[in-house]
């Protein structure tokens, strides 16, 4: 029909042949754009507005992910396969040849679609809770290459009429070379497998990796690295292998514990540290946080001094409360009264081993609040507090000397 209609507007009949053949092609790649036009129009325009009517979210996601659009494109290339050996009344060999070249281009629309089917199964996962403690993104990283690499097996099968399977063969004698070409991808695989399994990490953990200057959450966790996201909001990628060979701090534990621990010591002047004097304790007496100590303690330390009829004449002798112990206890009460301390957890005063910069006095405590701004707060008030009590114990801060003390010296001299 086309080559009597080229005749008809006086086409010469020796050039009519070869101008049909171009017409046809011209006419088959348009009526391949409507199909696509019509399936992308009409077909997804219907799918969105179904898709906008569920309560399901999957379906939008499959949508956003552009799965039903890529689908579309199995349209062209089934007109393609059906109606192009009739359409041009083609040999056997050419058949075969246009066979060849939509199956081709079936095969990669359908390695297109998985890919965005994968990737929508990753964001679909990620919405449960589970996928905080088990991240399939590697897995699914692993999977995708392993998608690419049979389709272009398969490709290049189809192309040169040959079974993909011997080209597998052939490809397994190739395997040191595939071994160092996916180094980092076969370790990141590796490493993958073994830090879900053993629950080592997990998307939204807080982890510290001095060697790679990540300190921040873990914000994504892919096949061959992992990304952190600091406290100053920059992002470390670290190799996902190097979580296994090299040492991380991952605080889940802190983070799932009941508080957040305030280990923090203030340096008492060794000259300050004396027994406690009839001044001091009157003045002492009168500290309400001290009132059950002092009284218990006097008590104790009266009774042992009768008992083994001390000479209490000189201070060396029996037993006397000196102000350190006192301060000491006195934090513990303070401690211990405090409305943001976890009582439940460790709780310790502890003096520390003596150095040339004094002796220092540790506190060991969990905050109730694991907020970072919160916990930095508390614990800023609670030293803020034990600075400024030290000097009622007749007690001194260590401190280097400053140019401000030389100065005094100087004048005072």
């Amino acid at each position: 029909m086309v080559e009597n209609w080229l005749i008809s507007i006086g086409v010469p009949e020796n050039y009519s042949y070869e101008l049909m053949i171009i017409v046809k092609f011209f006419i088959l790649l348009a009526l391949c754009a409507l199909v696509n036009y019509l399936a992308k129009r009409y077909i997804i325009t219907i799918l969105r507005k179904i898709v906008a009517k569920t309560k399901n979210t999957w379906d939008d996601i499959l949508l956003q992910k552009n799965v039903f659009n890529t689908l579309s494109h199995f349209a062209p290339a089934i007109v393609i396969y059906y109606l192009a050996p009739v359409w041009f009344s083609a040999t056997d060999s050419v058949n075969a040849g246009i066979h060849r070249l939509a199956n081709t281009y079936m095969i990669i629309v359908a390695c297109l679609v998985l890919n965005s089917l994968l990737d929508a199964l990753v964001v679909i996962y990620q919405r449960y809770e589970v996928s905080r403690k088990r991240p399939i993104k590697g897995y699914i990283q692993a999977f995708k290459i392993l998608v690419f690499f049979v389709t272009g097996l398969f490709v290049i099968a189809t192309l040169l009429n040959k079974s993909p399977w011997g080209f597998m063969s052939l490809l397994g004698g190739l395997t040191a070379v595939l071994l160092l070409v996916f180094k980092d991808m076969i370790l990141g695989l590796v490493a993958g497998i073994q830090l879900s399994s053993n629950n080592m990490i997990a998307r939204g953990d807080w982890i510290e990796m001095p060697n790679y200057g990540a300190d921040g959450d873990v914000i994504d966790i892919t096949l061959t690295t992992v990304m952190v996201q600091n406290w100053d909001k920059t992002i470390t990628t670290i190799p996902t292998y190097a979580l296994i060979s090299d040492s991380f701090k991952n605080w889940k534990g802190m983070q799932e514990s009941g508080g957040r621990r305030i280990k923090r010591a203030v340096n008492i002047d060794i000259n300050s540290i004396r027994f406690v004097d009839d001044e001091l304790l009157s003045k002492l007496r009168k500290v309400e946080l001290l009132k059950d100590y002092l009284q218990d303690k006097l008590q104790e330390i009266d009774k042992y001094n009768q008992e083994h009829a001390v000479d209490t004449s000189l201070l060396i002798n029996g037993r006397k409360i000196t102000n350190i112990g006192t301060f000491r206890a006195y934090l513990i009460a303070y401690l211990r009264r405090h409305p943001l301390i976890n009582k439940e957890m460790t709780f310790l005063v502890r003096q520390l081993r003596p150095t040339e910069c004094g002796l220092p006095i540790e506190v060991y405590v969990f905050s109730n609040d694991k907020v970072w701004a919160n916990y930095e707060a508390i614990q800023a008030d609670i030293f803020d507090h034990i600075f400024a009590v030290v000097p009622e114990f007749g007690l001194r801060v260590f401190q280097n000397p400053t140019g401000s003390d030389f100065q005094f010296l100087k004048a005072a001299a």
